[in-house]
């Protein structure tokens, strides 16, 4: 088999191969289960990592496995964009795995072979959404995290839990039935086909024809990848909070959000292309409502004083930097929206990781309770601190390139809104994360009451199976921005394939 078409599929089914393993060696040896998790992990890693000089070389290519129809077909596209999504999620995969070992462990240890069975299946539909070819095997493989994901949010089984888990199962699999299958039946109706195209793929005489046909189905592809959380569908997010940590890294960071946030950049670069969008005259909506949705989101994460509700709005308000970067289509804003999936992940898994350390080492939920803990955990707070640099925009970041990214290709497109909502929206970034900081460092330290449920603060101790990873995700952040320029002959490549 050519390594063009080896190396995808072994990214996609790698984890799903291990499931045997992991089911086999069960809760009699965990070490061998966790084991085969990383190992699947690895392999993933470098199966995505060898496709890089491949669409360096050739750019993108096509893999048709089942032919159903004219125009219809399950098909994996191999480019810049796919290659760039898959390779973030699947090195993270890795940190959260060895993240996970501990966790689990230390606060549920209950169920942990369905846990790993299910974080391993959600990864093989990850990798599904980033080599998609069509808006068939898109949806199939969307559905499928949907589902996937469900166990992993009501792992604890309890009441909280159970009910965050149906309203994530219904908000996603319903806005996922009820506004994906009508867009992908208008636009396969009006053009013939589902497979992507660069520019797009709507003539001039399509999208006059079928303007108000299209303009629904534009509106319903934004909403139906609901995993994107763009206002006023957004609210299953917070609620699946109630998910153990590793779970909420994955939702918000490696996986869940990023397949809406990237499934939302395909339709808007591969279906429906810059001139589509003008043509439909939906730029200005699209702009509106991603910039409200980062105002927001962003406001509200003030007000929450549960830690990682005020990761989950944050998260909320940081999906919608990628749509509205898209959807502008100049080439600096389309890089800066891209390069944000990556940023964000980096940056956000970095700071979910450090709310779960936290809650390993004293069960503790709240941002009061956090008072004088970095003096306990100091390798969780200096990585949370450098993260929430990034997610800030600081120079020295990744962050930092996507946001200047961000704001360029607003200021040059005229646009200077939305360079102020960017440059508000940090703002807001640093009023919510930097108090915790200073919270943890310098105020007098939290006493609990309850010593049987929460760690008296002179018995803390930092964990460091949870630490050490995300003291990693931590220094990527300053790694990657240092490296930018490797990142940018792949963001350059998407943008004058999809874009230029």
């Amino acid at each position: 088999m050519k390594s063009e078409v080896f190396f995808p599929i072994g990214a996609i089914l790698v984890s799903a191969l291990a499931v045997p393993l992991i089911i086999y060696f069960g809760e009699k040896r965990p070490n061998h289960r966790e084991a085969v998790s990383v190992i699947a992990g690895i392999l993933k890693f470098l199966f995505v990592l060898a496709l890089v000089p491949i669409v360096l070389e050739k750019k993108s290519y096509t893999i048709e496995i089942l032919k159903i129809y004219e125009g219809i077909s399950i098909k994996l596209l191999i480019d810049p964009l796919g290659v760039l999504f898959a390779l973030g999620a699947s090195f993270l995969w890795i940190l959260t795995t060895f993240y996970s070992i501990g966790y689990m462990r230390g606060t549920h240890a209950i169920r942990q072979t369905r846990y790993f069975v299910a974080f391993a299946l959600s990864l093989t539909a990850t990798m599904g959404v980033a080599f998609s070819g069509n808006l068939l095997t898109l949806f199939l493989f969307y559905e499928l995290m949907s589902i996937i994901t469900y166990p992993l949010v009501a792992h604890k089984e309890d009441e909280e839990s159970l009910e965050g888990a149906r309203k994530y199962v219904i908000y996603l699999l319903g806005t996922a039935k009820l506004f994906l299958i009508p867009a992908m039946a208008i636009t396969y109706y009006v053009s013939g086909t589902l497979d992507y195209a660069e520019k797009g793929i709507f003539t001039q005489e399509m999208l006059t024809g079928h303007k108000l046909a299209l303009q629904i189905a534009l509106i319903l592809f934004l909403y139906g990848y609901n995993k994107c959380a763009i206002m006023p569908l957004h609210s299953w997010l917070p609620s699946a909070m109630v998910a153990p940590t590793p779970v909420s890294a994955l939702l918000h960071a490696v996986a869940v959000v990023k397949t809406g946030a990237f499934s939302n950049v395909r339709v808007l670069l591969n279906i429906f292309g810059k001139e589509g969008i003008l043509a439909l005259g939906l730029q200005e909506f699209i702009l509106f409502i991603t910039a409200a949705t980062i105002l927001i989101a962003s406001a509200i994460a003030l007000t929450r004083q549960n830690f990682k509700a005020r990761l989950a709005f944050s998260t909320v308000s940081q999906l919608s930097y990628i749509v509205f970067g898209t959807a502008l289509f100049h080439p600096l804003s389309v890089i800066g929206g891209i390069l944000h999936i990556t940023a964000h992940a980096f940056s956000k898994i970095t700071l979910f990781f450090s709310a779960g350390s936290v809650y390993v080492s004293t069960h503790y939920t709240e941002i009061p309770q956090l008072n004088g803990l970095a003096r306990k955990m100091p390798l969780t707070f200096t990585a949370f601190f450098l993260a929430s640099l990034s997610i800030v925009g600081v120079p020295g970041f990744i962050g930092f390139w996507s946001k200047f990214y961000l704001i360029s290709g607003s200021l040059e497109a005229g646009l200077f809104l939305g360079a102020l909502v960017f440059l508000l929206s940090s703002f807001l970034n640093a009023a919510y994360f930097l108090p915790i900081v200073f919270r943890a460092l310098l105020k007098e330290p939290y006493q609990p009451k309850d010593i049987h449920h929460y760690t008296p603060y002179e018995k803390v101790v930092e964990n460091y199976f949870c630490a050490i990873p995300l003291f990693i995700t931590a220094l990527l952040t300053l790694i990657l921005a240092l490296k930018i320029d490797v990142l940018y002959q792949l963001l350059k490549l998407i943008e004058v394939l999809y874009v230029g």
